[in-house]
């Protein structure tokens, strides 16, 4: 499978096509936003076939570090195949936000081994829905009713970092924030108890990863981007923003890009904030707390 992105014109052929394998998954969702707000954007129109998978409840554990923990594997693996995800089908997930919380989808099956037999697979929809209506695109309001399948995952989380063992690594590794940049300098924190980030981030917003027609980046392009950030050695980049989810952006950028897979915090600034260590404030990363 080519990947881990694809284009609205082999998307709509497949779509056209009506490959029996293939999942597309809208994860509409936004931030700070009522409750439902992403499924009432699906109910107003959505691409053809397309699921709503709903971040807050199925893609998120009830409880845990930070506002949106990881679920438990084995119940993750349970609520996808009950939404007709099978092991050998292709998902293509996409939002109209960038790609970020799409990329929260694609990072977990990627993360338990979906796909790895190489049957099927996750991608991301590239330039997301709008991409998809301004091509003038067939969109529907018809709710598919798929029958469940069989979904094995693997039975843990593998690239992931708690709080404690990110604390005594601060200095060693790169930390990525994909918060925007306000967020990260701390003029601004809309969510979390206290503004700023964590010693040592650097900032990488999302955006950064997107053209200004809202595609990704060439990968030489997004190479250099990381590379100007520090990232490049295996195991010694970390991917963070408020809560997760579009931590898992940088991820998938990464990917395109060739390099090293991160770790991501699932926690991130939510967790670290709310469990009261120290913070720093302004575009400089600042420095490890001393231990």
């Amino acid at each position: 499978m080519i990947g881990p992105i694809v284009s609205v014109e082999t998307l709509a052929g497949w779509v056209a096509a009506g490959r029996p394998d293939l999942r597309v998954v809208d994860v509409r969702w936004y931030l700070g936003g009522p409750a439902g707000s992403g499924r009432g954007a699906y109910d107003a129109g959505h691409i053809p076939g397309a699921i709503h998978v709903d971040l807050d409840s199925e893609l998120v554990a009830p409880e845990g570090p930070g506002r949106h923990p990881l679920p438990d594997p084995a119940a993750f693996a349970a609520t996808m195949a009950a939404r007709g995800i099978g092991d050998r089908d292709t998902v293509v997930a996409y939002d109209d936000v960038g790609g970020w919380v799409a990329a929260r989808l694609w990072w977990m099956l990627d993360d338990l081994g979906f796909g790895a037999n190489g049957r099927g697979g996750a991608l991301v929809l590239d330039g997301g829905y709008p991409a998809w209506t301004t091509t003038w695109r067939p969109i529907s309001t018809a709710v598919p009713k798929l029958p469940a399948a069989s979904l094995h995952l693997a039975p843990s989380w593998r690239r992931v970092i708690d709080r404690a063992t990110l604390k005594r690594r601060l200095g060693g590794v790169t930390l990525l924030d994909a918060r925007a940049g306000e967020r990260f300098r701390g003029e601004l924190e809309p969510i979390d108890p206290v503004p700023g980030h964590i010693p040592t981030a650097v900032s990488a917003p999302t955006g950064g990863n997107l053209g200004p027609d809202g595609m990704f980046l060439a990968p030489a392009e997004l190479r250099a981007r990381f590379a100007g950030l520090g990232c490049g050695v295996p195991d010694a980049t970390v991917t963070s923003c408020g809560s997760g989810v579009s931590a898992c952006h940088n991820a998938l950028a990464l990917r395109i890009a060739g390099l090293p897979a991160p770790i991501l915090y699932p926690g991130s600034y939510s967790d670290w904030s709310r469990a009261g260590e120290p913070v720093a404030a302004g575009a400089e990363p600042g420095l490890a707390p001393i231990r």
